[in-house]
């Protein structure tokens, strides 16, 4: 039975002290709640990864990394590799979010790097794909989704989805205000099932897990998370206030 799962991304946002601050508001929200079937994650910067992950102990918050390089070591200034993040005990890692795609040029083969890299390394990993606005006007965006599941995911084995996860995040609904509608997103998570389905086998389909990423607000997020093959969400803007990010855990 797969996990049902909400992430926070906090991208470039929070120092130490409210990174802190954060993880014992949503603790204190979510105290109670049964949460037997769903993960709940965040995603601090890299420099509080050491402080979040000592604030979340003894919490179900889960804390993870934003980012990787694919390399082991070397001469690449400013990155971290995995073996970093394993050593601090981040055991999972966002991989492929857009914004890494569009500011920092990361291309479909350099993520099938940084997934290899992961899985190789025994991270698991939080795979983000998802079209743009002109993709999904022109009605390719189920071409674009599948071209960039086929050219990241398709070197990785049947048994190395147990450590994946699926992001699916409409560009044009990523700090926009805009969200895919419950009826979108469905539809774009049925898609990518069928083309796990097709590769690696109904097992592998029907256990891997896929969020949806796009504006998602406690006002949303239970329409969306009832559509059947919607699996939680990777929340941005909304995942930097407690009461916000626990009201949409609680919509799960």
């Amino acid at each position: 039975m797969r996990k049902k799962i909400v992430a926070g991304n906090w991208k470039m946002n929070n120092n130490e002290t409210e990174s802190i601050q954060l993880i014992q508001g949503i603790n204190e929200q979510i105290t109670g709640e049964s949460l037997d079937n769903t993960r709940v994650i965040v995603a601090p910067s890299f420099v509080n990864l050491s402080a979040s992950l000592k604030a979340s102990e003894n919490t179900p918050i889960e804390v993870v990394a934003q980012n990787m390089h694919e390399a082991k070591s070397g001469a690449y200034t400013g990155e971290v590799s995995a073996d970093m993040l394993k050593g601090l005990g981040i055991k999972t890692v966002i991989i492929g979010h857009s914004e890494r795609r569009s500011l920092f040029n990361e291309t479909d083969e350099i993520l099938a790097e940084k997934l290899k890299a992961a899985i190789d390394n025994g991270l698991e990993a939080i795979f983000c794909f998802g079209e743009k606005l002109e993709e999904r006007k022109l009605d390719n965006h189920l071409l674009e989704v599948g071209s960039q599941l086929r050219n990241s995911l398709f070197q990785l084995k049947a048994d190395d989805f147990k450590n994946i996860i699926l992001a699916y995040e409409p560009v044009w609904a990523i700090g926009t205000g805009e969200t895919a509608s419950p009826e979108q997103a469905q539809e774009m998570h049925a898609f990518v099932r069928n083309v796990l389905e097709k590769r690696y086998g109904k097992e592998v389909s029907e256990n891997t897990s896929i969020l949806y990423g796009g504006s998602v607000k406690p006002n949303n997020a239970e329409e969306i998370f009832s559509k059947k093959d919607v699996d939680g969400g990777l929340i941005g803007g909304a995942s930097l206030k407690a009461e916000d990010f626990s009201a949409i855990i609680k919509a799960i």
